[in-house]
């Protein structure tokens, strides 16, 4: 298949070659059609590819919810130093929390979607969410809009909020300088909570669909359109206005990284993540180092907690600690995968029954699910480990 030239090079595994014709095929239907793929097995990578004419092997883009499974690697770390008990109240950490009713709110609860604290009737401005200390000060005294515990619904910009409060109340240090502390830098991983000015010039913007209906109505005061924010938005190149697609197309959001859709990725440094997460990568020397997550930590973060109708987007969901888990209609992987995907196709997981790590990134966005195209790379790559 045609690839792009790039200054990295491009790995195909012979093994999974026909994952790679499966990737080439989309470019072949669709000349709009740009996107990366990369793929560790065993702490080893195995395919790392770039087709179509709006992105290289070394492209960075927006990567929108994936930005969750970072900063939810950062609580893990938390929770298996022992600094963050997933079983105790927020308010243990977070006094301000229990106002309004909030006193018995687990962390557990509150990081699996279940709080009913979406965001706020008319929305946050665009300083709350780049500076998320200020919007955890009007989340703290908010009143959940359902009780909670009771069911769950999708907190798609708070969630990122929550991870960042509860990072700096237990360790003083953010949540983004803790990722690229013990995380990003010391694991050489392409995934950014704030994109450094120098590496500016590789960000590809996000492009929105060619074509396609126009997008339904969506009822601010919904829940849906309390958990996206929608009666505000972020100030962009032509000024203020709400367009999702565009968020992380502003330099503020992607500086900033907020952890709920303001990371930067590759698909290398999504798989690559994931990998060094759940199966340790190889070193210089061939050698495997030890995972960042410990067994019983990857257990505690998989474990599912909630599943079924999400209050906020009306379709089925599964989630454990902040990682998506895969459902019949979004089935990405094995019951013991933890993963996240992105409003814009993007998916990232890690699959310990198949010592997976995997990392896709469109650059126009596309529909997610089982059917997407990565719903059918990952099918792909699970059937290849199967027919050997």
């Amino acid at each position: 298949m045609s690839m792009q030239s790039n200054s990295s090079a491009e790995i195909i595994d012979p093994r999974f070659a026909p994952v790679a014709d499966l990737l080439g095929s989309f470019a072949k239907q669709d000349p709009g059609y740009s996107a990366q793929l990369a793929v560790y097995h065993a702490g080893v990578p195995v395919l790392d590819l770039a087709v179509g004419p709006d992105c290289t092997l070394d492209s960075l883009t927006g990567v929108f919810s994936c930005s969750k499974g970072a900063g939810a690697m950062v609580m893990g770390l938390l929770v298996q130093d022992g600094v963050l008990d997933l079983e105790a109240p927020v308010a243990l950490y977070w006094p301000e929390f229990a106002a309004a009713g909030k006193a018995s709110i687990t962390v557990a609860q509150l990081l699996s979607h279940q709080a009913g604290l979406l965001g706020v009737e008319g929305g946050f401005t665009p300083e709350e969410l780049t500076d998320s200390r200020l919007a955890a000060a009007i989340l703290a005294a908010a009143e959940p809009v359902w009780s909670p515990g009771s069911t769950h619904g999708y907190h798609a910009l708070s969630m990122g909020v929550f991870m960042e409060e509860l990072a700096r109340r237990t360790t003083g240090e953010s949540l983004q300088q803790i990722y690229a502390r013990l995380i990003r830098i010391p694991h050489d991983i392409d995934f950014h909570l704030g994109l450094p000015e120098e590496l500016e010039p590789r960000y590809t913007n996000v492009l929105a669909p060619l074509q396609g209906p126009p997008a339904p109505f969506m009822d601010p005061f919904s829940l849906l359109g309390l958990s996206v924010n929608s009666t505000a938005g972020f100030e962009g190149p032509e000024g203020p206005g709400y367009d999702f697609l565009q968020i992380p197309n502003v330099r503020a959001v992607r500086a900033g990284g907020i952890s709920s859709l303001g990371g930067v990725a590759s698909a290398r440094g999504l798989a690559r993540l994931y990998a060094a997460a759940s199966t340790g990568i190889q070193g210089p020397d061939g050698s495997i180092a030890p995972p960042i997550l410990t067994a019983a930590t990857q257990a505690a973060l998989s474990s599912e907690r909630v599943f079924g109708a999400d209050r906020c987007v009306g379709t089925e969901t599964a989630f454990g600690i902040v990682f998506m888990k895969p459902t019949p209609s979004n089935d990405f992987g094995s019951w013991r995968t933890f993963g996240h995907d992105g409003t814009n196709g993007a998916l990232g997981y890690a699959d310990p029954a198949y010592s997976l790590g995997f990392g896709y990134v469109p650059t126009r966005a596309e529909e997610g699910g089982t059917a997407s195209r990565a719903g059918r790379l990952s099918t792909a790559v699970r059937q290849v480990l199967l027919a050997q």
